[in-house]
């Protein structure tokens, strides 16, 4: 899956959102084997993965030793409130409490789409993240970006 977009949307008082059209279209040929809602690991925010994608990433923390406390520790946090969401025949999502109160999501959410996943953030921390003084986003892109694959773009 290659997601792409940020959009808008709001959360009714029961904690559902009604997934835009531009990502609902992305994600139409995956609809209907469901979802996994999570924590981010980074951030205070949610990420829902499309079963497929969901499944690749457990395929590759089941390959870690769990003989080996850091390993056993990191998929309990890892895995900590994961929750299979379906889309219902609205084209809404339902945020359970728990997650819903980790991510700090009231009325206004944004939800950016992340290359295999969809992050869902309240949209004030949304805006306070991308506008950080604290991170150079050029600086950034040089450190993550500048190197990658140089030998693919070398001249010959």
């Amino acid at each position: 899956m290659n997601l792409i977009g940020v959009h808008e949307c709001k959360m009714d008082a029961k904690g559902r959102l009604l997934l835009p059209a531009g990502l609902k279209k992305q994600l139409l040929p995956v609809l209907d084997r469901g979802f996994v809602l999570k924590r981010s690991v980074f951030q205070k925010c949610l990420e829902l993965y499309p079963m497929t994608e969901w499944e690749t990433v457990m395929g590759r923390v089941n390959k870690l030793n769990r003989f080996v406390k850091k390993n056993n520790d990191f998929i309990r946090m890892f895995t900590a409130g994961v929750k299979v969401i379906e889309i219902d025949g609205s084209g809404r999502i339902l945020v359970p409490k728990d997650l819903l109160n980790f991510a700090g999501l009231s009325g206004h959410l944004v939800l950016s789409a992340s290359v295999d996943m969809i992050e869902i953030w309240d949209k004030t921390a949304y805006e306070a993240v991308l506008d950080d003084p604290e991170v150079d986003f050029a600086s950034l892109a040089e450190d993550v970006m500048g190197g990658a694959n140089s030998a693919d773009h070398e001249l010959s």
